[in-house]
């Protein structure tokens, strides 16, 4: 959240160790997205009704108020789970350090006879609706249907469940971390999570807990019925948008009054063995935090790297109207490409030599393991190798693939495959994928990718389709780390404009 001059990231946090269990919430504060000082835990398990965790939940600002954290507690070692109430002890206190959890007023929601306590949690930010009444969502799960179950309050303490959830779909699981909010039809302003009207949109993201990834729909929020009905331009469910179709979950949105803008964070876990993560003191990374906004076309979201990323740039290097034959690879050179910003465009002259799309390829991600970047195609692949060894003994590649459907349109994949990442072969090294849609009428692809030494976060044609990976070379680390631009297929590809930048640390916990 953003108060008072400062954002504030809350997280789910082991102060014991670099894994699962004990977990407390990790303050850190900032006064630039960039740069974050770490605080003492702002909620750690200290009542009956928080004795076995205190999980997720959201924080809202309430107007003359201040701040509250509406969070998860769980009450008993069958994790059952109740929502909980803290404020801060001191609101004049400019970092809001410590957090207190009034006796009187906790737990502020149990899970009535109906609901299974158990699959119950992560209450969202609440928004003012105009009958006077405080709404928040909270995630859960009847038999096998996904729902998030809406809960109206006056006074932000005592709160009823509305009749039905205001969403719910079949076949998805426990719905966590859920999250709900409004977007303008039309630029790139943010709004607060209160506003409806006829030029807005709303999003509702659920993150399934069954399959570790999240997805979105786009559509209409009827307050007057408390009901949420999803457009009909993507699936409800497994199949649908994401935010990122990499290692990204658990993410939340906030509203930055600030700047005018929302912005999203995400959570990247390991791919590597606990053992490693022990070794190396630490688990889990927030990603790199996003503006969000509705694409002009209404169909789905776009997303980007907060504007204050830049100043961490430092060298920069420039490739231009570099052509790429097939098997071409060209280094980067000049800048420090384990800790590199990316930025690049690539064109080609003529679709004619894409390859035949199957209709039958509805998954992006198995049709990137089958194709891959050492596969040679038509329009593609072609984009970047980041972290790579000198003799591509590892590489990362992340990429377009273009190919032509039945119906005479262009199918656009981008991958970021994992495989030849690392020489490791005890690690998860998935091959990541999503499809871009976009118009190929100027025959060109952008990409931006932020490579951080064990993370490549890549930005597909201005951040229509992300993909985040977690990648552990052995090689290709620190100064060994190398950044090749590629074309793996027939048609010629042309670097038309590339800037990469050298990125220095930001100060961090």
């Amino acid at each position: 959240m953003y108060y008072n001059g400062v954002y504030h990231l809350f997280y789910q946090y082991n102060p014991k160790g670099a894994v699962w269990g004990n977990i407390v919430w990790g303050h850190s504060v900032s006064k630039d997205l960039i740069n974050w000082k770490q605080l003492e835990p702002a909620l750690y398990p200290s009542k009956s009704f928080d004795k076995y965790g205190c999980w997720s939940g959201s924080a809202t600002i309430l107007p003359g108020q201040g701040p509250v954290i509406l969070y998860t507690g769980v009450v008993d070692k069958h994790n059952n789970e109740v929502q909980c109430y803290a404020i801060p002890e001191n609101a004049s206190d400019p970092f809001l350090t410590k957090w207190v959890k009034p006796d009187a007023l906790n737990p502020i929601v149990i899970a009535e006879h109906d609901i299974n306590g158990s699959v119950f949690r992560d209450p969202t930010t609440a928004w003012w609706g105009k009958d006077g009444h405080w709404r928040i969502l909270i995630g859960g799960k009847r038999k096998d249907r996904g729902m998030a179950y809406l809960y109206r309050s006056k006074d932000f303490v005592n709160w009823i469940r509305a009749k039905h959830p205001i969403h719910s779909a079949k076949t998805t699981g426990m719905w966590e971390c859920p999250d709900f909010y409004p977007v303008f039809l039309k630029g790139r302003k943010g709004l607060d999570t209160s506003v409806v009207g006829r030029n807005v949109k709303h999003v509702l993201k659920n993150s399934l807990d069954m399959t570790r990834y999240e997805y979105y729909t786009i559509g209409r929020y009827l307050w007057n019925k408390d009901k949420y009905i999803p457009d009909n331009t993507s699936e409800d469910g497994w199949g649908g948008l994401r935010y990122d179709y990499g290692n990204f979950y658990a993410s939340k949105s906030f509203f930055d009054p600030s700047k005018n803008r929302r912005i999203l964070w995400g959570w990247a876990n390991e791919s590597d063995s606990k053992e490693d993560d022990v070794k190396k003191g630490w688990a889990g990374i927030q990603a790199i935090p996003r503006t969000v906004w509705l694409h002009s076309s209404g169909r789905q979201l776009v997303q980007w790297p907060v504007e204050e990323l830049n100043s961490l740039r430092r060298k920069e290097v420039k490739l231009s109207k570099q052509k790429l034959k097939k098997g071409d690879y060209v280094e980067v050179k000049g800048i420090s490409a384990a800790q590199a910003d990316v930025e690049v465009t690539f064109s080609f002259s003529s679709l004619d030599k894409a390859e035949a799309f199957d209709p039958e390829w509805v998954n992006a991600e198995d049709l990137c393991a089958q194709k891959g970047s050492k596969l040679q195609g038509g329009v593609g692949p072609f984009g970047l190798l980041a972290l790579a060894s000198e003799k591509l003994e590892e590489f990362t590649p992340v990429f377009f693939r273009i190919f032509k459907a039945p119906n005479y349109k262009h199918v656009v994949l981008m991958c970021s495959d994992a495989r030849s990442s690392s020489l490791k072969s005890e690690l998860y090294k998935p091959s990541f994928a999503g499809f871009v849609d976009v118009s190929l009428a100027n025959k060109k692809l952008s990409l931006r990718s932020l490579i951080d030494h064990s993370v490549v976060e890549s930005f597909g044609e201005g951040g229509k389709t992300n993909i985040l990976s977690r990648v552990y070379p052995t090689l290709a680390v620190k100064k060994k780390a190398h950044l090749f631009v590629f074309n793996n297929g027939t048609e010629h590809i042309t670097v038309e404009n590339l800037n990469a930048w050298s990125m220095r640390s930001a100060h961090r916990n």
